[in-house]
C-alpha cells in the first residue's frame, strides 16, 4: 500500500519532464506572425544545444526569387537552411527564415515583416541583441543591402552572397536620389563589418555589383572581406555558407 503513495510523485516527475522537453524544442520550427492584419508563415531554426540558460546570437536570412511564396518552408531550402542541415554544429544561432510573396522582393513590406519576425524570435528565445546578424542571397543579396541600410544599428555583421545594388531598368536601386548608388550605401554602413561573397562567371547577378560594392565599402573604411569564386556561376551561396572562416568570423562579431 505504501508504494502507492509514490504514484502522484513520479507522474509529476514525468509531466515536468514532457513539459521540460516541449520548453526545448529544437529544430526548424514553423512560426507565423500577423502584420495589418495579414498573416505571413516563416521558420526559426533552434539549435540542438539551445538552452534559455545562455544568449544565442539570431541570424536574419532572406532568400532568393526562386524561394518566394506563402508555404513558410521553401525558403529553409536553399543557401543557410541547407547549410545547417548538413552541419549543424558549425551554426550556433538561432536562425530566422521569412518568405517573400511571389512576385515580390525583400524592399517594402517585405522587409517589415522579415524584421517583425527577427523581433519575434527576439522575444521568444533567449537572444543577444547585440550579436545580430544579417544574410542574403541573390534577391536575398539586395535585401541585405536593403535592411542593412535602413537597420544599420542593429546588426552587427553582414553577408551578402550574389547579391546586387543597382541593376538599372531590369532593377532599380532603392537610392534613386544618390548619384552613386554604391557609394551612398557604402557610407551608411562603414561601420558595419561585411563578408561579399560572389561567383565570377555569374550570369544572373553580374559580379561587378559585387565587386563595386566591396570597392565602395573599402573605400570608407569598412570592415570588409571579399570573397570571388573563380568559374562559378550564380550559386555562390553552397560555398559561401560553407565557408569555416567566414562562420567563424561571423560569430565573432557584436556590437
Amino acid at each position: 500500500m505504501k508504494k502507492t503513495r509514490f504514484l502522484p510523485f513520479i507522474l509529476l516527475l514525468l509531466s515536468t519532464g514532457t513539459l521540460s522537453a516541449q520548453s526545448a524544442e529544437t529544430g526548424f520550427l514553423n512560426r507565423s506572425i500577423s502584420l495589418d492584419g495579414v498573416e505571413y508563415r516563416y521558420q526559426v531554426y533552434v539549435p540542438y544545444n539551445y538552452t534559455a540558460a545562455e544568449e544565442w546570437p539570431v541570424t536574419l536570412f532572406l532568400h532568393g526569387a526562386g524561394e518566394r511564396g506563402s508555404d513558410g518552408l521553401k525558403q529553409t531550402q536553399v543557401g543557410l537552411g541547407r547549410a545547417i542541415r548538413l552541419n549543424p554544429e558549425r551554426w550556433q544561432t538561432l536562425a530566422v527564415f521569412p518568405q517573400v510573396p511571389v512576385g515580390e522582393s525583400w524592399q517594402g513590406l517585405a522587409g517589415e515583416v522579415a524584421m517583425a519576425a527577427l523581433d519575434a524570435t527576439i522575444a521568444e528565445f533567449s537572444a543577444d541583441a547585440d550579436r545580430l546578424y544579417l544574410t542574403g542571397l541573390s534577391l536575398g543579396g539586395n535585401g541585405t543591402w536593403y535592411l542593412g541600410y535602413h537597420h544599420t544599428e542593429r546588426f552587427a555583421a553582414m553577408v551578402a552572397v550574389c547579391g546586387f545594388v543597382d541593376l538599372g531598368d531590369r532593377f532599380p536601386g532603392f537610392l534613386p536620389e544618390a548619384e552613386n548608388s554604391f557609394a551612398a550605401l557604402a557610407e551608411d554602413l562603414s561601420e558595419t563589418p561585411v563578408w561579399i561573397v560572389h561567383g565570377d562567371a555569374d550570369v544572373v547577378v553580374p559580379v561587378e555589383q559585387s565587386r563595386n560594392m566591396a570597392a565602395a565599402l573599402e573605400a570608407v573604411g569598412t570592415d570588409i572581406h571579399y570573397t570571388e569564386l573563380p568559374g562559378i556561376n550564380h550559386n555562390s551561396w553552397d560555398a559561401a555558407y560553407a565557408n569555416s572562416d567566414l562562420i567563424s568570423w561571423l560569430f565573432d562579431q557584436k556590437l
